[in-house]
């Protein structure tokens, strides 16, 4: 059964040629490897928000880096962002240049601000992009290990289980995000057989992550190697988190989300290419109206959904 959100043609206007370009190579003080980022914007439009994508860490050699989530980045550049992808520590595709890589989790977030410090040069490094950038209309997307990066850049809380410390690592320049199949909670909920393995995924606090989100779960994504309360899980950061945000949750999916790593990505358990183009379209919504106040993009986009004779979900707020 096919599923749809009938998209209208106006919500966002005609996709636009893109042009992407990788490696853009950002030397940072103190970083074993340079950073390095793919570039995808369309080819006309000014003042074009950026996206920072933060890729997960799934089993595939490259899409776990700025060689991934083609589907997402090839649609939100096609209608109006200029989209920036960094290559993690936490890579593939450096694990034979970086044996081990201490306090990951604070040197993914801290990649985006290096990005966002150097957004001037990146602008020149890319072939007529120069001017064309508002650094004022900033967000941040990450699916799974990326959400966590993502929910720590908009404001979440982490106990650092290593010091006891208390660490945060909000970016103020970023204004909205999305989070795509998220880690959750910790505490007693998370109690499965990895969780020992990667204490720090449990000592995040969502109380604190005050920045506008879109959450998205879906409802078969059972993660059990981390605790055995069920998809539910990966709503946390929408439950736990204060307003204002917004839960998609998407019926039928699995960790994978229909394929939003790649194009024919091994590690996509519920492949469905109509359930991608669905949240391509959602999500480059809800940061549009995000990034542009007033815009009724996300309120056509979203409202289009239940209206669907086969909707991919349905979407809470609060």
């Amino acid at each position: 059964m096919s599923t749809s959100i009938a998209p209208r043609a106006d919500a966002l206007g005609a996709p636009a040629p893109v042009l992407s370009v990788h490696p853009v190579v950002l030397p940072v003080p103190g970083r074993p490897v340079d950073l390095q980022v793919r570039v995808s914007a369309p080819t006309t439009g000014t003042d074009l928000p950026v996206i920072l994508l933060s890729h997960g860490h799934g089993p595939s050699n490259h899409l776990s880096s700025l060689h991934g989530y083609a589907p997402l980045a090839d649609y939100w550049a096609a209608h109006g962002f200029a989209v920036i992808q960094p290559t993690h520590l936490t890579s593939r595709t450096l694990s034979h240049l970086i044996a081990d890589v201490p306090d990951w989790w604070r040197s993914r977030a801290e990649d985006m601000s290096h990005i966002l410090d150097r957004l001037d040069l990146i602008e020149h490094a890319v072939p007529q992009l120069a001017g064309r950038i508002d650094h004022a209309k900033v967000a941040v997307a990450g699916h799974s290990l990326g959400g966590f990066t993502a929910a720590l850049l908009l404001g979440a809380g982490l106990t650092d289980p290593a010091t006891g410390n208390l660490v945060h690592l909000l970016e103020p320049r970023i204004k909205a995000g999305v989070l795509l199949a998220p880690p959750g909670r910790g505490g007693d909920a998370y109690n499965g057989p990895m969780a020992k393995q990667w204490p720090i995924i449990g000592a995040v606090d969502f109380s604190t992550m005050t920045t506008p989100a879109l959450v998205i779960a879906g409802d078969k994504d059972d993660p059990r190697h981390f605790t055995d309360i069920g998809p539910s899980w990966h709503a946390d950061p929408y439950t736990l988190a204060p307003s204002p945000k917004t839960l998609l949750t998407v019926f039928d999916a699995e960790h994978g989300l229909g394929g939003i790593a790649g194009y024919d990505a091994a590690e996509t358990t519920d492949e469905n290419p109509q359930r991608v183009a669905a949240l391509a379209h959602l999500t480059a919504a809800y940061l549009h109206t995000q990034l542009h106040p007033g815009s009724p993009t996300w309120q056509t986009a979203s409202q289009a959904l239940p209206a669907s004779p086969h909707p991919i979900g349905h979407i809470t707020n609060k």
